[in-house]
């Protein structure tokens, strides 16, 4: 009984410390990822105290909302920080400069209504397969054609690039020769924008809600704008 006691009360002293420890962190990460406001963080593993101690936190996980990111509505990102090194000292003295991270990964989600939005207001974008299924109302030569074409996914640079190679009347027929001059008016780049962390794009996927972005960066130190 006097164990599953114990057991108990370090159980209960862990969940406060790591409750304690994620404000700490959301704190560090605001500041020096660069951040808009304080982003929601939460440190996995137990015990959470052994990490403290050692001042080395195995795997963070931060949900960041396009306000956070100081980005257009419709982006957001989940990414984890891996190999966090962060002194207890400087923690409790409230002292810490830096934060190196051995690697970070996770994925960030454009929305089809932002992506559709570079388009025109009358854009819808779907998931097809692989690529995306594009729609839209374009006026060329003085006549209002409705669209619908398949577009390939890819990266170049920062680039994300909708190439749509054929398109095709969206309920109406239309001239061939109309068709080969309106597919480019389908085409879609989107520059993204710098990330925090020093996250870089290594993939494109297109998922349900928007398109998903494979983010990485290694040998990350988190230093305050200033620092």
């Amino acid at each position: 009984m006097v164990v599953l006691l114990l057991l108990g009360l370090f159980v209960a002293a862990d969940r406060v410390a790591v409750g304690y420890a994620e404000g700490q962190v959301a704190a560090q990460v605001e500041e020096k990822g660069g951040l808009r406001s304080r982003p929601q963080v939460d440190i996995t593993g137990f015990p959470f105290l052994s990490q403290a101690l050692a001042g080395r936190y195995d795997d963070v996980r931060i949900s960041l909302t396009a306000a956070e990111l100081g980005q257009p509505d419709g982006t957001h990102a989940d990414v984890a920080l891996h190999g966090v090194q962060v002194p207890l000292s400087a923690v409790l003295s409230g002292s810490v400069q830096e934060v190196p991270v051995e690697r970070i990964d996770g994925t960030a989600t454009l929305s089809y209504a932002l992506l559709s939005a570079q388009l025109g207001a009358d854009t819808t974008l779907a998931r097809e397969g692989a690529g995306l299924r594009i729609t839209r109302t374009v006026e060329l030569l003085g006549r209002t054609l409705p669209l619908t074409a398949a577009g390939k996914v890819t990266l170049e640079g920062n680039d994300l690039v909708v190439d749509v190679q054929q398109a095709a009347g969206a309920g109406v027929d239309v001239p061939d020769w109309l068709l080969s001059r309106a597919a480019d008016l389908l085409d879609l780049r989107y520059t993204v924008p710098p990330l925090p962390f020093g996250l870089q794009v290594t993939g494109v996927t297109p998922a349900g809600d928007g398109v998903d972005l494979a983010l990485e960066a290694r040998e990350t130190v988190l230093r305050a704008a200033n620092g």
